[in-house]
């Protein structure tokens, strides 16, 4: 199968399901066989496997098979692409936060004393 760029469709689509979530957190202990991962669940092992294929498109697992094993783990493909995505949009708002500060932090202009104090 040829593997497809992750774009960020595809990568926050994938970590849309709360499964697929918690697929990619059992994978950050290390590579687990899909059976393995199937057991917490209490889904079928073909549901478990349409959602690895689903990360794995997204560039988020990457599998491999060995006899009749297929191991998973975390591909960080996937992640860069969503890091950037947000970090993109972190600096868009920093920088029209830090404008909101810079004019929030400037004196008001003096008002013209009332008449009756000079």
């Amino acid at each position: 199968m040829d593997k497809k760029e992750p774009t960020i469709d595809r990568v926050f689509q994938a970590l849309g399901d709360s499964t697929r979530r918690a697929i990619l957190e059992k994978l950050s202990d290390g590579p687990v066989s899909v059976s393995r991962l199937a057991e917490p669940f209490g889904i079928t092992l073909a549901a478990v496997v349409q959602h690895v294929q689903v990360l794995e498109e997204a560039g988020l697992v990457q599998t491999q098979k060995l006899g009749r094993v297929r191991t998973c783990r975390i591909d960080s493909a996937g992640l860069q692409v969503a890091a950037q995505w947000i970090a993109d949009r972190r600096t868009v708002w920093e920088k029209k936060l830090d404008l909101l500060g810079d004019l929030l932090a400037e004196p008001d202009e003096p008002a013209d004393e009332p008449e009756w104090l000079g």
